[in-house]
């Protein structure tokens, strides 16, 4: 760690992004929202069931979720239930995924073109 406060603990847009790979870089998180991508609106009790840890261990999960935005809960009379947001997701696909794929895919489509023009 650098003594220089402002590298090291600069706040950026790309922090929200870091939380939301940091969160997905768990393969129990990444259970977690498999399991709401299934069916959204689980207790933590449903999210437990099928994972070998403590209800406790799963609660610090899915506040790792809530925390990038990936799942936010709500309270539901003595529930809380939980839901997926694809929306952080979506914005990292459209920033780090699709921008590199998008002129191999024009080249593709192109080719295509290219080899079932009959003239």
């Amino acid at each position: 760690m650098t003594r220089d406060q402002t590298v090291t603990y600069r706040r950026n847009m790309d922090e929200e992004g870091d939380a939301v790979f940091r969160a997905l870089a768990d393969p129990t998180r990444r259970h977690l929202l498999d399991r709401l991508f299934e069916q959204d609106a689980r207790t933590l009790s449903e999210l437990e069931a099928d994972l070998p840890m403590s209800r406790f261990g799963v609660a610090k999960h899915l506040k790792v979720l809530e925390d990038a935005g990936l799942v936010v809960s709500r309270k539901s009379g003595r529930q809380k239930l939980h839901y997926l947001n694809p929306v952080p997701i979506r914005l990292i696909h459209d920033r780090w995924i699709d921008k590199y794929t998008e002129r191999r895919v024009a080249a593709l489509a192109e080719l295509k073109a290219q080899l079932e023009d009959p003239s």
